[in-house]
Parts: structure tokens; C-alpha cells; sequence
């Protein structure tokens, strides 16, 4: 029975360990009205957002602009499920899940351009290569700028067919949640601008005239 029983334990610990160490690297940053704090708390996503930026051309700001909008930085946010008889829980109202809140015909259209097959909607990576594929998709199609945050996130939201119908112009609720994206986007543009050096050069090995 002792022999049984030392693996098991170690087995438990190891599991209990690596539960904890998810649960770390996923954690939503506490204070989000700053992207300075937001990078902070994981620098590796300005890292993720720079090179979204630079395959799709959205700019970091609005990335995160999005991302804080559909998730709240939450890995795993999937929208609430509807209530039958206001307690007991029903089918959730869509597909969408992760930090960018992607639903599944977008997503698979994402992994179909991308060739991406492995993406994972909960890894913050793919997440923000999603939305700037996304958004030069709208940009191409809509003939949207990258730096419009405003009607991005409208195309975004509604899709590009239901962007074109233009049932957004009447959707009162929607225009104030853009107007929110872009608002807080030109923020974290000027928030971003007095901190990017920081993460953008925090490695030993990143220094001028290489770290740009």
C-alpha cells in the first residue's frame, strides 16, 4: 500500500501545481482603464499585439481596445447562458468564447486564411492575430482604416454582411458600445506612448540600434 500511495500524492501535488500555474498565466489584469498596467502584468502580450500589428497592420491600441470590450481579459469568457424559467440554465446565446470572443464560423474562417489550424481562442497569441486578421478583412472589403476603432468594432460585432446592411445606424446600444472601443483606444494610444519602451527593449539582449 506505501508504494501505492507516494505516487499518488506526488501525482495530486503536480496536478494541484500546474492548476495553480494555469491559473496565473491567465488571470485578467486588475487594472484595465491603463495599458501600461495591463502590459505589465503580462508583458508577453505586447509582444503577441506587435506582431499582430505588424502581419495585419491594427494597431496595438485598438487590439486591446477589443480585447478589453468582448473579454475583459478573461481567457475563457463565454457569454452568460439563457435562463428557462429564470433558474435553470439553458443553451448560451452564441458560440463566441475567449479573450476575443470569436464566434465559430468567424473562427474557422480565421483558421481556413491562416492555415492556423492549432489555434486555440483561449491563448491571447491567436487571439489578437484573429482580430487583426479580422479587421483587414473589413478593411478590404468595408474599406474601413485600421485606425477606426469606431466602425472596426462595429464590422466586428454585426459581421461585414450585417455591417453592410447598416442595421447598425439604428442600433443605438451598439454605436455607444463603439463609441466606448474608441474612446478607450485613442487612451491606451496615449497611455502607450510613454510606456512602449519598456516593453518593447526589456530583454538583456534588446538594445539600440537592433530594439526598434
Amino acid at each position: 500500500m506505501k508504494r501505492k500511495t507516494a505516487p499518488l500524492i506526488s501525482f495530486g501535488i503536480l496536478a494541484t501545481a500546474l492548476l495553480l500555474l494555469a491559473g496565473c498565466a491567465t488571470s485578467p489584469p486588475p487594472r484595465q482603464d491603463n495599458i501600461c498596467d495591463i502590459l505589465d502584468h503580462n508583458p508577453r502580450w505586447y509582444d503577441h499585439a506587435r506582431d499582430s500589428e505588424r502581419r495585419w497592420g491594427t494597431p496595438i491600441p485598438v487590439q486591446m481596445a477589443f480585447v478589453q470590450q468582448e473579454s475583459s481579459f478573461r481567457a475563457r469568457a463565454r457569454p452568460e447562458r439563457n435562463r428557462i424559467l429564470g433558474f435553470i440554465p439553458g443553451r448560451r446565446p452564441s458560440s463566441a468564447r475567449g479573450y476575443a470572443q470569436a464566434q465559430d464560423p468567424a473562427w474557422q474562417d480565421y483558421q481556413q486564411a491562416t492555415g492556423n489550424r492549432r489555434a486555440r481562442r483561449s491563448n491571447m497569441s491567436d487571439a489578437l492575430d484573429f482580430i487583426g486578421w479580422y479587421n483587414d478583412v473589413s478593411h478590404r472589403r468595408l474599406g474601413l482604416s485600421k485606425n477606426d476603432a469606431y466602425h472596426l468594432y462595429l464590422a466586428y460585432h454585426d459581421g461585414h454582411t450585417g455591417y453592410q446592411r447598416g442595421g447598425w445606424r439604428n442600433n443605438g446600444t451598439l454605436q455607444a458600445i463603439a463609441s466606448r472601443v474608441d474612446q478607450r483606444a485613442q487612451t491606451y494610444r496615449r497611455q502607450l506612448q510613454r510606456c512602449e519602451d519598456d516593453f518593447r527593449c526589456r530583454r538583456w539582449y534588446q538594445f539600440w540600434p537592433f530594439c526598434r
